[in-house]
């Protein structure tokens, strides 16, 4: 079966995230398992790799094993990620904890997600690109930040009737513990609104979904109906945890200016794992689509380019 174009875009972002992981191939002398071709003869998916030009042979691996053997993708990722931190060590350049969380974004993106590459204890120990923020801890309690943070991952083991609504109280807290004065769920002739923030003397309306398929144009147009029914002055947030479809933003994007920012999981989990407030994400979403009109661009990304 052919890849989505979500997945085969996915795929392309992750074959450029691992590219300086690991050789294509290794030095005849050195030992052959560090090498992309040697994490692919190790997961039992040598036949992919094509060789020559390291980007697009980096692609086909990855692209045919989710295709083709899906069962090896998560293995094959895992062991790029175990002899890349190997590799990049004797060359001095660490595999970096954003590197990782992007990575993890970009499988999460695809359907999948990779508990050891999540693991805390794992994670703690990554050097990291930038700093990490210094809290508000005059406003913020940290302690209810982390109680959260054990809340939101375990969101998953739910039954999916209860996902939904444990997913709405989860972030009516969230926005509590940074005193954004949230509202909770109302309903007005016709339509329910899942809530409304206070942020830098701006109202946000809030759309919140958790389900397993991405969020697509039509719900982001129709929030967007709800958002413009309102004061002119209204803005919106979409909360998405299983983040959006590329196809929708774009055709969103297309011809009208926006009045909402959209808010994946990913996102979610930098706020409540403390490497950024939530302040901050909504102010440089907010940012991004008054310069651009993009809704969408993952927090890391724009911590990156900061």
């Amino acid at each position: 079966m052919a890849l989505s174009l979500k997945e085969t875009q996915t795929i392309a972002e992750t074959a450029a995230l691992l590219y300086d992981f690991l050789p294509g191939q290794p030095h005849p002398f050195a030992d052959q398992t560090i090498s992309f071709a040697g994490v692919a003869k190790g997961v039992g998916v040598d036949g992919f790799w094509q060789g020559g030009s390291k980007k697009p042979a980096i692609t086909a691996l990855l692209e045919n094993t989710l295709d083709r053997r899906r069962e090896k993708f998560c293995s094959l990722l895992l062991e790029i990620v175990r002899r890349g931190i190997k590799y990049r060590s004797s060359k001095g350049t660490n595999v970096t904890f954003e590197e990782i969380q992007l990575l993890n974004g970009l499988v999460l993106d695809i359907g999948f997600k990779i508990p050891e590459l999540w693991d805390e204890s794992f994670l703690s120990t990554l050097p990291r690109q930038q700093p990490v923020p210094e809290e508000k801890t005059d406003t913020i309690d940290l302690d209810r930040l982390k109680r959260l943070r054990e809340t939101f991952l375990s969101l998953e083991e739910l039954q999916p009737q209860q996902k939904g609504f444990e997913f709405e109280r989860f972030l009516n807290e969230l926005f509590d513990v940074f005193v954004l004065n949230p509202r909770g769920p109302f309903r007005l002739q016709g339509e329910q609104i899942d809530g409304s923030i206070d942020f830098e003397s701006h109202t946000y309306l809030i759309e919140a979904k958790y389900q397993s398929k991405p969020v697509g144009q039509q719900d982001l147009l129709a929030f967007r109906a709800k958002i413009e029914g309102k004061a002119t002055w209204s803005r919106g947030i979409f909360i998405s945890a299983s983040s959006f479809t590329e196809d929708g933003l774009a055709a969103f994007s297309r011809g009208r200016p926006t009045n909402l920012i959209a808010v994946s999981g990913q996102d979610l989990f930098f706020v409540v794992d403390r490497q950024i407030s939530l302040d901050e994400v909504i102010r440089l979403k907010a940012r991004r689509a008054a310069e651009t009109g993009e809704v969408m661009v993952p927090v890391q990304q724009l911590l990156l380019e900061r």
